[in-house]
C-alpha cells in the first residue's frame, strides 16, 4: 500500500513538473513550437516518463485545467445562501483568474496559439465546458438537463469573454479583469432572469 501511495505520488509530482515546465517553455518559445522532449528536459524526466503520464500537448492542457479547477474548489468554503449567485460565481471566478496569473506567459503563448491553429481551441472547449460546469456546480447553481447546459454554455462564453480582458490586464489586482467579469455577469444575470431559468 505503501509503495502504491508512494508511486501516485510521485505521478502526481511529475504531472506538476511537466505543466510547470511546458508553461515556462510556453512564455518563452511559444505553444505552437514546444516538443514534448523540451518539456521533458525542461522537467527533469526521461521523454518515457512523459510518456508514462501525458499523451501530448493537449493532454497537459487538460491537465493544467484540472489543476487550476481543483485550486479553485479546494478554496471554495460552502456557499452562504444569503450571497447571491452572481457574486458567489464572482469570487469564484476571480479566484479561477487568480490561479492563472500562476501560468500567465505560458497560457497568454497558448492563447496566441490558437488563432493560428483553431483545432486546438475546439480541442479545448469541452474540457474548459467541464470546468465551468463545476465552478457552476461550487456555486450552488444546478447544472442538470437542458437548463443546465445552457448555463454552462453561457458561462464558458463568459469566462472566455473576460479571458480576454485577463491576457491584457497587467495590474497586481486585475482591476480590469473584476471590472469586465462584473459587467457581463450582470448582463448574464439580466439575461438568465428574462429566460426565467
Amino acid at each position: 500500500m505503501a509503495e502504491k501511495n508512494a508511486k501516485k505520488a510521485s505521478e502526481k509530482d511529475i504531472r506538476h513538473a511537466v505543466i510547470v515546465a511546458a508553461m515556462a517553455l510556453a512564455a518563452e518559445k511559444g505553444w505552437e513550437g514546444l516538443s514534448l522532449r523540451d518539456v521533458a528536459r525542461e522537467a527533469g524526466i526521461s521523454i518515457a516518463a512523459l510518456y508514462g503520464v501525458f499523451e501530448d500537448k493537449d493532454d497537459i492542457l487538460v491537465a493544467l485545467g484540472r489543476e487550476i479547477d481543483r485550486a479553485v474548489l479546494e478554496n471554495i468554503s460552502d456557499y452562504d445562501e444569503t450571497t447571491s449567485v452572481r457574486d458567489r460565481l464572482f469570487d469564484i471566478l476571480m479566484d479561477r483568474y487568480d490561479a492563472l496569473n500562476d501560468y500567465r506567459g505560458g497560457l497568454c503563448a497558448v492563447l496566441e496559439s490558437f488563432k493560428c491553429d483553431p483545432k486546438q481551441a475546439v480541442i479545448s472547449f469541452p474540457h474548459l465546458c467541464r470546468s465551468m460546469n463545476w465552478m457552476l456546480e461550487a456555486a450552488g447553481v444546478d447544472t442538470s438537463g437542458i437548463k443546465g447546459a445552457v448555463k454552462v454554455a453561457g458561462l464558458t462564453g463568459l469566462y472566455l469573454k473576460v479571458l480576454r480582458v485577463w491576457k491584457e490586464d497587467d495590474s497586481r489586482d486585475l482591476a480590469k479583469t473584476m471590472a469586465a467579469l462584473d459587467k457581463a455577469l450582470g448582463r448574464a444575470e439580466n439575461f438568465v432572469q428574462s429566460l426565467g431559468l
